[in-house]
C-alpha cells in the first residue's frame, strides 16, 4: 500500500517527533518548519519568532496500519491544543498547535478530529487548520531523531517528553511499535 503524509505542529518538534516515532504504521518522522515567509529558515531564525514558521513534524505513515484520524487523535492527546501559540514554557507562534492538511479529505478529517477531541479538553481547542501546501523546510540534521540521541541528556526534553510518552502508552498502547510496559 502507498504511504501517506501528515504534517502537524504541537510545540517543540523534538517533543512531538518522539511521540510519533513510537507508533506502529509510522514509517518516518521528520522535524522541520512550515507556514512562514522566509525561504530555507534556520532553527535560530524560527526560534526568534519572526519568520511565521511553526516547528512541525512530517509523518510518513502506512494507512493500512494507522489512519490519518488515528494520528490526529494521538496528536490531540499528547499536547495541549487549548494553548494559543505556546506549549508549556515554549511561547510564540513557532510553537502553535496546527494541522497542515495536504488535501480536502485530510482537511475534513482535521475538522472532525477537532470536534471529536473537544470533549476531552478543559477549554476550547485552538488548533489551527493551515495551508498544507505551504513549503516544507526540513530542520537541520541535528534536530532529526533528537530524543533518541541528544534529547535523553537534555534537561528540557527530560522534563517534557516522558509525560507525553506516558500519555501515549496509556491511551494508545495497542498502537505502539513496542508493547507498553506493565
Amino acid at each position: 500500500m502507498t504511504t501517506q503524509t501528515a504534517i502537524l505542529a504541537g510545540g517543540c518538534f523534538w517533543c512531538v517527533e518522539a511521540v510519533f516515532k513510537g507508533l506502529r504504521g509510522v514509517e518516518a518522522v521528520e522535524s522541520g518548519y512550515i507556514g512562514g515567509h522566509l525561504d530555507n529558515p534556520t532553527y535560530k531564525q524560527v526560534c526568534g519568532g519572526d519568520t511565521g514558521h511553526a516547528e512541525a513534524i512530517k509523518v510518513t505513515f502506512n494507512p493500512g496500519e494507522i489512519d490519518y484520524g488515528d494520528l490526529l487523535d494521538v496528536f490531540f492527546a499528547t499536547h495541549d491544543p487549548t494553548q494559543l501559540n505556546r506549549q508549556g514554557n515554549d511561547v510564540g507562534t513557532q510553537y502553535r498547535s496546527a494541522i497542515f492538511p495536504l488535501d480536502d479529505a485530510q482537511r475534513g478529517e482535521a475538522e472532525a478530529a477537532i470536534a471529536r477531541n473537544q470533549a476531552d479538553q478543559p477549554a476550547p481547542i485552538v488548533t489551527a487548520i493551515e495551508d498544507g501546501g505551504a513549503t516544507w523546510w526540513p530542520a537541520e540534521d541535528y534536530h532529526q531523531d533528537y530524543w533518541a540521541g541528544e534529547g535523553t541528556r537534555n534537561p528540557y526534553c527530560l522534563a517534557v517528553i516522558p509525560p507525553k510518552l506516558a500519555k501515549l502508552r496509556k491511551g494508545f498502547a495497542e498502537r505502539l511499535k513496542e508493547p507498553a510496559a506493565a
